[in-house]
């Protein structure tokens, strides 16, 4: 229970069902790492430093420090950007975006993009137009060369791998999931289709609902060695044998469902059509790619397994630069490194019936899920990959914008922060439309 009850206090979301809240009592000047004093000095004081045993990194305002060092709190290989010399961006800052405002969802006074970004804890944040840095900023002890936990960011990665491999015939998203991993024909899973698991509309019996301690994700959690286990623990070890163990509530394609175990199954699924572990497949088609500047971290399980649904840490240029092939049709450099129909597939988003019938969204009206990405339809054709606690990928094509954010907002919801994120995201797009 105190494993539980430690993720509680960090991952506790708010949707329209009515979960309860709680105001975060520091704002994000108050809670500035830095000025808090988290773990400085050799060894910091006792009343300062942040522990994995008591789950101190799980738990604001302790986070606003750890989630830009997470590599030291879980066991992690590295996604290697190897010998390809760094590719730099150029730069062409505009000075008069801090001033650009807009009015929040649900809001009736105006807010500036700086205001914004104090409202949603932002760790860092770039904004590329046109492939040249507008606008970069590093809070708290986030820097440019900070693996930064991107959570959920990660489950667009994954779902960018299957797209292209499904582009290029090497995985049949119509297959059942058995036809890969058969030690899931038993599972909830066992008569879904790889495409059901891509687009979360599986069936499967997986309770994420963060305020209940015996829900799913906590047992998710446990048996993938995420935080110290109770003394007599005797579940699951590794997220696939935890996946073996979920059953099946509802039919398959009928809504969207937004469940972590998903992309856990999906990064099984592509270990095996691949022949390869997900951080070899990371960095042989995209990290070894781009001219990344610095490795990324993945984290694994305790066999070794990738977390597939939330475990990449990547610094914030390398994050952009990923969004930045995504808006260029999946080209770097004049090279297709992402199939340019796997691309299009994600751009063009799924069924917006069935993430409708997911009443957990009221900020994403008329939006759909497809490959793992958020997809908004709206006059911007704009999509997103998105993590709690406030990570994004932002890429607006029309407009040629590129935004990737690391933050460590007290609340992990986006249903929290996009208020005032997503508005203010359209804005900047218009004003640099206006500018160019």
């Amino acid at each position: 229970m105190k494993f539980a009850a430690a993720l509680l206090a960090l991952l506790a979301i708010g949707t329209s069902a009515g979960i309860a809240q709680t105001t975060p009592q520091l704002d994000a000047i108050a809670s500035d790492p830095v000025r808090m004093g988290w773990m400085q000095g050799s060894p910091p004081p006792a009343d300062k430093q942040i522990r994995w045993e008591d789950l101190g990194h799980f738990t604001f305002p302790k986070t606003r420090w750890s989630f830009s060092n997470y590599r030291q709190y879980t066991r992690s290989v590295g996604v290697l950007r190897g010998a390809r010399a760094v590719s730099k961006f150029p730069r062409a800052e505009h000075s008069d975006i801090d001033a650009v405002s807009f009015i929040p969802i649900n809001g009736t006074t105006a807010m500036t993009w700086e205001q914004s970004l104090l409202a949603n804890y932002t760790d860092a944040i770039v904004v590329l137009h046109k492939g040249r840095i507008v606008y970069e900023r590093y809070f708290g002890v986030t820097t440019p060369q900070s693996q930064h936990i991107a959570f959920s960011v990660t489950k667009s990665f994954i779902g960018t791998l299957a797209a292209a491999l499904a582009a290029e015939g090497k995985l049949d998203p119509d297959k059942r999931v058995t036809h890969y991993v058969p030690e899931l024909a038993k599972s909830g899973f066992g008569d879904a289709t790889v495409r059901e698991v891509m687009d979360m509309t599986t069936g499967i019996a997986f309770d994420e609902t963060y305020t209940n301690p015996d829900a799913d994700i906590f047992r998710h959690a446990r048996a993938g060695g995420f935080g110290p286990r109770p003394a007599n623990y005797n579940g699951p070890e590794g997220l696939q044998a935890f996946l073996t163990t979920i059953g099946k509530k509802g039919e398959h394609g009928e809504r969207f469902t937004y469940r972590t175990a998903n992309t856990d199954a999906l990064a099984w699924i592509l270990e095996r059509a691949s022949g390869q572990r997900i951080a070899d497949l990371l960095h042989d088609r995209i990290w070894s790619k781009l001219g990344m500047e610095q490795d990324a971290a993945l984290q694994v399980d305790t066999i070794g397994m990738a977390f597939g649904g939330g475990g990449l840490m990547p610094t914030l240029r390398d994050m952009a630069r990923f969004g930045e092939m995504m808006r260029l049709g999946g080209k770097w450099k004049g090279k297709q490194v992402i199939p340019a129909k796997a691309v299009r597939d994600i751009v063009e988003g799924g069924s917006k019936e069935r993430f409708k019938k997911n009443m957990a969204y009221p900020t994403l009206p008329g939006w759909s899920y497809r490959n793992q990405w958020w997809v908004s339809h709206n006059e911007h054709a704009a999509y997103m990959a998105r993590g709690i606690h406030g990570q994004a990928i932002y890429i607006d094509p029309k407009a040629k914008i590129v935004i990737a954010r690391f933050a460590s907002h007290p609340m992990a919801g986006n249903v929290l922060i996009d208020p005032t994120s997503l508005p203010a995201y359209h804005a900047l797009a218009k004003h640099l439309m206006g500018a160019q």
